[in-house]
């Protein structure tokens, strides 16, 4: 139907008769002349009708409006001088239309195309209309990179001898920390299936199977809230798992990779890498010390330090009591941090609060090293300067305190370290700092039943030191070959080396309160399979849709799918989740319960 796009014509192509097809983006009216910029997905080229060229054309196109899909036919003509869009790739030429055919007309779109008013544009009415919000440019320009990075990946893997294979969407439920998506069973009433939450089991099998290297763009199902950088109910990560691996290989498969998709895929720039030119390596509980959080962002210092030694015995009874309640004292200095005003303080303040701390207190030191807080007093200035000293605070800088359990210090200052950047201006998105953070803890205690030990993480992972650990250390003191790959502050992925003997298996499910019977009864499979000869493995799963969303710095991870769900989880073009028939619910043995207030 056309004989070229509307972003390929150039001052070559004048003199040619031409045929395109588009959407009517914009139309000006000018002495007589009308000019209609023609867009399609590869670009804008302006066509005029003008009667001298075609009358009935002309006439025709007094009735385009907005969106009208068209076909037409004319001349590659130069533009005048004047007339010269050095923005557009087609700039140098228009087209003088001599035949025209209107293929479909459009309604009033609910909101501009056009990118600099689609801002004024309501989110949820952007979704109800996903079909014209995506005509924008910058969302297609998106997805077209989208699809290249992800044949980037698969090429990367395809060139190493990984082997793409697809594992069961209609699966079992598992442990994998959010709520499952549940598929009824007509043939076996009263049982489910469940979406997979991740390939875990089966990737390991294709282990046990001896396929050695596997790879694939894995959809994973979890019915979790969604925030910006996690997308409702469904999302794709690059699932990979090798046979006879150690940590090491697993790093030394990912981190060029991560190298190459920053390079190809944003404009960032690579920092703190080490001095052999590889990701920096944190434990986790060294990132929780030191940055309040297991995916710090690392673009910007802002470190914390304990100084629960130094205020033990101090006479401010904040400091002192939570040491003697077991807890600890640290300290974080933000380098002009005076400027902050008492607002914004208050809003820290409440920050920390809102991650269980009772209070948020803080030091300014002012013009000629005056040391300007409320507790100065009760920590005396000798202890006060020492504490600046410690810390490498200078003139114009704030130093702010945690005083609590140790996870309630970390967990607090570590979101008034990340907020603190954003008011200072400190997250440089030139910049993409990539660090692992490995020794996860096997357990922790349970959220949901306090005291009890619980998985802390993936609970397939292989413990350091094997049985013995379990048998003769502290669970919360077991450390596990689990690892974690951030950039700038977000999560990329998530990895193990695999627990792959039976024995070991009963004994850390044991720990956590699942008896053998249990353990058998959910994860037989691969019990089952770990007794005929488990080669050692491992992998990890990168989550490509939140890599790309950092990477483009885009504001929410939405705009990273063709087809997004809403902050409630649902699809207003489709206007899903909705009821169904109730034939269907019969077959598939479900009776609706409507809840009682």
């Amino acid at each position: 139907m056309r004989t070229h796009t509307c972003g390929e014509l150039n001052k070559k192509n004048v003199g040619e008769s031409v045929t395109l097809a588009g959407w009517v983006h914009r139309r000006r009216d000018h002495g007589g002349i009308i000019f209609i910029d023609l867009r399609d997905r590869y670009g804008l080229t302006q066509i005029k009708f003008d009667p001298a060229i075609n009358e009935e054309a002309w006439k025709e196109a007094d009735k385009l409006r907005s969106e009208w899909v068209v076909k037409v036919t004319g001349q590659v003509l130069a533009r005048p001088d004047n007339m010269l869009n050095s923005k557009l790739e087609t700039g140098e030429i228009e087209v003088g239309i001599a035949d025209l055919e209107i293929l479909n007309k459009s309604k009033t779109p609910p909101f501009e195309i056009d990118e600099v008013k689609n801002e004024e544009a309501n989110e949820n009415l952007r979704l109800q209309y996903r079909f014209i919000d995506l005509r924008r440019p910058e969302l297609q320009k998106l997805l077209i990179l989208k699809d290249k990075y992800i044949q980037h990946m698969r090429g990367y893997f395809h060139n190493l001898g990984f082997t793409e294979i697809q594992t069961p969407i209609l699966a079992n439920s598992s442990p994998e920390g959010a709520r499952d998506f549940l598929i009824p069973s007509r043939l076996h009433p009263g049982k489910f299936y469940a979406l997979p939450q991740a390939p875990q089991q089966f990737k390991q099998l294709l282990m046990v199977g001896g396929l050695d290297k596997y790879f694939q763009i894995a959809p994973c199902f979890r019915d979790e809230d969604p925030r910006m950088d996690r997308h409702y109910g469904e999302f794709y990560q690059l699932d990979m798992e090798m046979s006879f691996v150690t940590q090491e290989d697993i790093f030394a498969i990912i981190e060029p990779l991560m190298l190459e998709i920053t390079e190809k895929f944003s404009n960032k720039k690579v920092v703190n890498l080490d001095k052999d030119g590889k990701f920096i390596r944190l434990p986790w509980k060294e990132a929780l010390t030191k940055y309040g959080s297991d995916k710090p962002d690392l673009r910007f210092d802002l470190e914390i330090k304990p100084i629960t030694e130094m205020v033990k015995d101090c006479g401010f009874s904040v400091f002192a009591g939570a040491v003697k309640n077991n807890g600890v004292v640290h300290a974080m200095k933000v380098d002009g941090g005076a400027k902050l005003t008492r607002k914004e303080i208050d809003e820290l303040t409440q920050l920390a609060i809102s991650k269980e701390a009772k209070g948020l207190a803080y030091i300014i030191i002012k013009e000629g090293g005056e040391l300007q807080s409320p507790i100065v007093k009760f920590l005396g200035d000798d202890l006060a300067n020492k504490i600046v000293i410690e810390v490498g605070a200078k003139e114009g800088d704030v130093i702010f305190f945690g005083a609590d359990s140790w996870k309630i210090v970390c967990a607090s200052l570590g979101a008034v370290r990340n907020e603190c950047a954003s008011k200072l201006g400190l997250k440089d998105n030139t910049k993409a700092s990539w660090c692992w953070i490995v020794d996860f803890p096997m357990y922790e205690y349970s959220e949901i039943e306090p005291g009890r030990i619980d998985f802390g993480h993936n609970p397939f992972s292989m413990v350091h030191g094997d049985m013995k650990a379990l048998e003769e250390e502290n669970p919360l003191e077991i450390l596990s070959y689990q690892y974690d790959l951030v950039i700038n502050g977000f999560e990329a992925l998530s990895g193990a080396i695999r627990n792959c003997k039976p024995a070991v298996m009963y004994k850390a499910f044991e720990i956590a309160g699942y008896p053998k019977e249990e353990v058998d009864r959910r994860f037989g499979g691969m019990i089952r399979a770990f007794e005929y000869g488990a080669p050692p493995h491992g992998g990890c799963a990168p989550g490509i849709d939140r890599i790309l969303m950092v990477l483009q710095d885009v504001n929410s991870i939405r705009d990273i799918y063709a087809f997004p769900k809403d902050g409630r989880g649902r699809d207003l073009m489709m206007d899903s989740p909705s009821e169904v028939d109730v034939k269907l619910l019969r077959e598939a043995n479900i009776k609706t319960i409507k809840n009682v207030a």
